[in-house]
């Protein structure tokens, strides 16, 4: 087959549109998503071989960038190069983008009435349940299982891990420089690269109501870099970019309260397409439109950018050890500050015995009914929030 150019067996309209429904009716997060791309582009329109989607799902759990999002727009690539990934990447984001937007809105408009503040109160408790449940399943995946013998051999990920942990408990902010060593770290004890001693640079109306068009230069500046930071180290899932923004839009700079971020990762479960997308809602709140445009595109374009750089190469680079152990050493302390992360904001948003009971029940619903997905779980308890506050 080398050398021969195959023409697809789907159009560049046909993809688009497939990641366009995708990312309008995909609910479930990222493991979900790239199930139902595997079932419905491999299985059953055979538009892509298994092996092509092997390889994106590699890259897309190697390098930076929400899963589900990564895997599309290298999914995308795969038969139409640049453009492929640009209109895949936009159709899967736009949908739910246009969602948390309008969202926004309506958490300006009415988020200060008592039947709002009801129902998030009961919401807050559940999603403290499903990051507290999806830290657990990302902990067991991506370092190893809580038995002995697996803890022994991995330990030093597990000590990257519990670093992780106690630095985001304590100093309450994410903690870039630590994730580099332990990536730095763990791929030099694991696996010294080559170039190791000729190091080179890495590659770089209601309206107002709503205040739809309400920002100001600076901000939108502070916005579009933090969210590129974060962007650039989300491995594996969405869920792992909570501390990243936890530490910067609540202690940094101040952009929203404790509740009202919770209110954010919120947004992001019930919404569909990737659960990064809460980007674009605590992008609104800060700046409007503006901000939430700002937000999205900065956060999605390091993902862009990594698969578009990578992908052609891919096959190399999949095999090199080092960079494995680097992603391998960075994606512990990463989970170790999302857990760091639930214990902070679960400590200010399980306030009560309902809120207790709320956010334990979530749990064992995610753990006993299979079947059933956070956005259900969610707006059950938005229903009970609202029953406790009223009533």
């Amino acid at each position: 087959m080398k050398g021969q150019v195959i023409k697809p067996a789907y159009s560049l309209l046909d993809i688009t549109r497939y990641f366009l429904k995708l990312g309008a009716w995909g609910f479930g997060g990222p493991v979900a998503l790239v199930g139902y791309m595997q079932r419905d582009l491999v299985e059953g329109k055979g538009w892509l071989t298994e092996e092509e989607y092997k390889e994106g799902l590699a890259l897309a759990q190697l390098a930076p960038g929400p899963l589900a999002a990564q895997l599309g727009i290298y999914i995308g690539f795969v038969h139409y190069g640049l453009i492929g990934a640009t209109l895949t990447g936009l159709a899967f984001v736009l949908p739910s983008f246009i969602m948390v937007v309008l969202l926004g809105m309506a958490y300006q408009l009415y988020g200060g009435l008592a039947w709002m503040q009801a129902v998030f109160y009961g919401v807050g408790a559940a999603v403290i349940g499903i990051i507290a449940m999806s830290a657990y399943k990302l902990t067991i995946k991506s370092i190893s299982k809580f038995e002995l013998p697996a803890m022994k051999a991995k330990w030093l990920l597990w000590l990257f891990y519990i670093a992780g942990i106690v630095i985001t408990v304590i100093t309450e902010r994410e903690e870039i420089l630590l994730f580099l060593a332990c990536g730095f770290l763990y791929m030099l004890i694991k696996a010294p690269p080559q170039w190791l001693k000729k190091p080179s640079v890495l590659p770089a109306g209601i309206l107002i109501s709503t205040g739809f068009w309400k920002y100001d230069g600076k901000t939108l500046q502070e916005i579009g870099w933090f969210f590129a930071k974060a962007g650039a180290f989300v491995f594996g899932s969405g869920l792992a970019i909570v501390p990243f923004l936890h530490g910067g839009v609540v202690k940094e700079f101040g952009w929203l309260n404790e509740h009202q971020f919770v209110d954010a990762v919120a947004v992001a479960m019930i919404t569909p397409g990737p659960v990064v997308i809460t980007v674009g809602f605590i992008g609104y709140l800060v700046a409007g439109f503006p901000g939430a445009c700002v937000a999205a595109l900065a956060t999605f374009l390091p993902c862009y950018m990594f698969t578009v750089a990578l992908a052609p190469s891919f096959k190399k680079i999949a095999k090199n050890t080092s960079i494995k152990a680097f992603v391998d050493g960075i994606t512990a302390a990463v989970i170790g500050a999302l857990v760091g992360s639930v214990i902070i904001i679960g400590l200010r948003s399980v306030i009560d015995i309902p809120t207790s009971l709320i956010a334990i029940a979530t749990v064992l619903a995610l753990i006993y009914i299979k079947k059933l997905q956070e956005p259900y779980i969610i707006g059950i308890a938005a229903i009970i929030g609202f029953l406790i506050k009223t009533l």
